[in-house]
């Protein structure tokens, strides 16, 4: 989710210095937003003037059976993510030891780099980070996991699997379906807006009109994909 790491970043843990936290803002949210919009094509479609209580049966356990698969498709995609993106890093990590040019292993490191960093670094930069991966004892043969890792696919399945409840809990409260939607709905709209302050926030930017536009796009995309029959 977040860009290409430095070459450190898959090495051993006792080889980094700090150790970043779970998830950032944007990936927490990004997760609690797809198991929003998941959630609420399910209560987006139940029909307030027929639907009885069978209906909303079906309907809550259709949107906790749905997030709880994703959850767990989200999670496990996390885990391969991290093996590849470790794996590139490790490959790129030997391509350097591997060169007997310092040049040609200082344009390996700067390729990797975003053109903003290597303006940030400049080329005294991409230097100490080229030294420090000739300086390494060795580099793993493989990519491998740690703790903190599954403990970030969980924290996945989490929050796409606790999305559902907020939206579909007023059904269980309120036997009248329409008050019950127009509750749902309520609290999806402020959960997209706490999203989008929240990345607002995380971003530098003016978060209330950041958590607005969310909410705008949010009923946009929840619309068009209700329209699409999703």
């Amino acid at each position: 989710m977040s860009g290409t790491p430095a070459p450190g970043d898959a090495l051993p843990a006792a080889q980094r210095s700090e150790r970043a936290p779970l998830l950032d803002p944007l990936d927490r949210n990004a997760e609690l937003l797809f198991g929003l919009f998941m959630c609420l094509t399910f209560t987006g479609t139940l029909s307030a003037a027929t639907a009885g209580h069978q209906e909303v049966r079906t309907m809550m356990l259709a949107a906790i059976g749905c997030n709880t698969a994703w959850g767990m498709v989200d999670g496990v995609m996390y885990v391969l993510r991290t093996l590849v993106t470790r794996g590139r890093t490790l490959h790129l990590a030997r391509e350097v030891r591997a060169e007997t040019d310092p040049a040609r292993e200082r344009a390996i490191v700067a390729a990797e780099l975003s053109p903003l960093f290597r303006r940030a670094i400049g080329a005294e930069g991409v230097e100490r980070v080229r030294a420090e991966i000739v300086a390494l004892d060795a580099v793993p043969a493989r990519p491998s996991l740690e703790w903190q890792d599954v403990r970030s696919a969980l924290l996945i399945f989490a929050l796409v699997f606790l999305s559902t409840f907020p939206v579909v809990l007023p059904f269980v409260l309120f036997e009248d379906v329409v008050r019950a939607k127009r509750i749902s709905a309520l609290v999806a709209i402020a959960l997209l807006f706490v999203c989008g302050y929240t990345w607002g926030r995380h971003a530098g930017l003016r978060a209330v009109p950041v958590g607005i536009a969310m909410v705008i796009l949010g009923v946009a995309i929840e619309a068009a994909i209700i329209a699409l029959g999703g």
